[in-house]
């Protein structure tokens, strides 16, 4: 028995696994099949169900990797095992032959309807693939559930999830060495930005002038507040505050997404969500630079940035509670269900406890303490979220949320708007491989949990598989076969029957 066994067995809650997990675990298709493999129909209606299965998982931010097993495992589920699936960044297409002697195709193509961070849905469509999985629910069933939950609004709308975005941010800018005023002013700017996005959304403006606002709208108001407390006496740090609304605006994007699905082998899928991704950035980079050019219009200059970051003399105990608070707004503001709500916050703690406790003491560089960290965030989250029946993209997405690198963002901006090309782009590396190291890390981490939680793999049987195939090869046999066979003359049959 090995480590990964051993330490499995002795984990409280043995035995539950994650939707992903089971997904080539699923039982072997009933000999009674829920329905007529020979009638093109029913088995596009199958295929259909997964393919709107897929579009959720999609839009809810699912890797390519992850959307695709729990796919097969749907059709595998109503005993169409010999399907293609194909996921390609926002399309889905399966296929598959039916028919003994003239194999017939049968193929469904589908677009997903929207493409971002969306959980509201995630745990239904999760707990509907298990009940398909487990033989509970027929096709009409299905339909029925994918027809509701489509229809369905979220547990809680926009006027709950603003205040999660808003709470977020107040609590990043505490992270990062922010005073109570800080929090506070950061906590309203960041209201102001997701509720003007809000608006324009709704009035069908793209999401890149969406970003180039939301950059805008968090450095002019922070420049006025800057203005004004100097005027008052009262030194406060606007990078901190313009560099949490930035992470803000990040964390909706997919950029850790994009790098897991490059890492997984989605390669094509990653290098789309990579460029949208950057695209969204350059509207951020944007906005704020349109902002910091129209404070200097009215006389309002921000402050140099410092050539490295300044000390944060938080004690680590409270950037670890800090965090947790973190990972909550994030949860809020993407829909979460309650219970993801906690084990997000429970999860970005042990990240963040993990990264100010551990890491950082033993003297790990920022790049190196940052995968250490994600991969705790990735292991913990994962059997957190497979003790509480949780999707474990919840907890990785919200637990890393409080290391994206929105004050390097921010430096590197600042200093490439004032010709100061070295640290520009030694800050904007450097956000490119915090962001790589979290990708990492969280992959790292699942892939752990994953073993942990192992099940046993499935595999179709080899003579059905085999049924369900054409082979050319085959039928030059069989015709050989039969050629070879002597035929009966009428004469022996009619002496035979006298």
């Amino acid at each position: 028995m090995g480590f990964l066994s051993r330490l499995s067995n002795r984990l409280p809650g043995s035995g539950h696994l994650s939707t992903v997990d089971t997904a080539r675990a699923a039982p072997p298709p009933s000999p009674l099949a829920p329905i007529d493999l020979q009638d093109p129909s029913q088995v596009a209606g199958v295929m259909s169900i997964a393919a709107r299965i897929g579009d959720i998982l999609l839009s809810s931010g699912t890797g390519n990797r992850d959307a695709n097993a729990q796919l097969r495992a749907v059709t595998a589920a109503y005993g169409l095992v010999y399907c293609h699936v194909s996921i390609t960044f926002d399309t889905i297409m399966l296929s598959t032959t039916i028919g003994e002697d003239n194999k017939q195709p049968v193929q469904v193509f589908r677009v997903a309807r929207s493409f971002g961070t969306d959980f509201s849905k995630l745990a239904e469509v999760d707990r509907l693939i298990r009940s398909i999985q487990s033989g509970a629910t027929p096709p009409a069933v299905a339909e029925k559930v994918l027809d509701e939950l489509e229809a369905r609004p979220r547990d809680y709308g926009f006027k709950t999830s603003i205040w999660g975005w808003a709470l977020m941010g107040g609590a990043i800018a505490m992270l990062l060495g922010g005073s109570w005023f800080v929090g506070l002013v950061t906590f309203i700017t960041s209201y102001l930005i997701i509720g003007v996005n809000e608006i324009l959304a709704r009035r069908g403006l793209p999401a890149f002038f969406l970003q180039i606002t939301g950059g805008f709208v968090a450095t002019v108001p922070t420049a006025i507040i800057y203005d004004v407390a100097q005027q008052l006496g009262y030194q406060i740090r606007p990078s901190q505050i313009i560099a949490s609304c930035i992470i803000v605006l990040v964390a909706g994007l997919s950029l850790v997404q994009s790098l897991q699905d490059g890492i997984t082998g989605s390669v094509v899928t990653g290098s789309a969500r990579f460029f949208d991704t950057i695209l969204m950035t350059a509207g951020i980079v944007a906005g704020v630079a349109l902002g910091m050019q129209a404070a200097s219009w009215v006389g309002i200059s921000l402050p140099p940035m410092e050539a490295i970051s300044p000390p944060n003399f938080a004690n680590a105990l409270f950037l670890t509670f800090i965090a947790a608070f973190v990972c909550i707004g994030f949860a809020v503001g993407v829909y979460a269900e309650r219970s993801a709500i906690w084990v997000s916050g429970a999860a970005g703690m042990l990240g963040a406890g993990a990264y100010h406790l551990v890491f950082i003491p033993l003297g790990f560089g920022s790049v190196s303490a940052t995968v250490s960290s994600a991969t705790v965030v990735g292991l913990a989250g994962g059997l957190l979220a497979r003790r509480f029946l949780v999707p474990p993209l919840i907890t990785a997405i919200a637990g890393i949320t409080p290391m994206l690198p929105g004050l390097m963002l921010y430096r590197a901006l600042y200093a490439l708007l004032n010709e100061q090309a070295l640290i520009g782009f030694t800050n904007l590396f450097l956000a490119l491989a915090t962001a790589g190291s979290l990708a990492t890390g969280v992959v790292l981490g699942e892939w752990l949990a994953r073993k942990l939680r192992r099940p046993q793999t499935f595999r179709p049987y080899q003579a059905y598989r085999r049924a369900r195939r054409f082979s050319f090869q085959a039928l030059s046999a069989a015709q050989k076969v039969a050629r070879s066979r002597p035929r009966r003359s009428h004469g022996v049959r009619g002496e035979r029957s006298q």
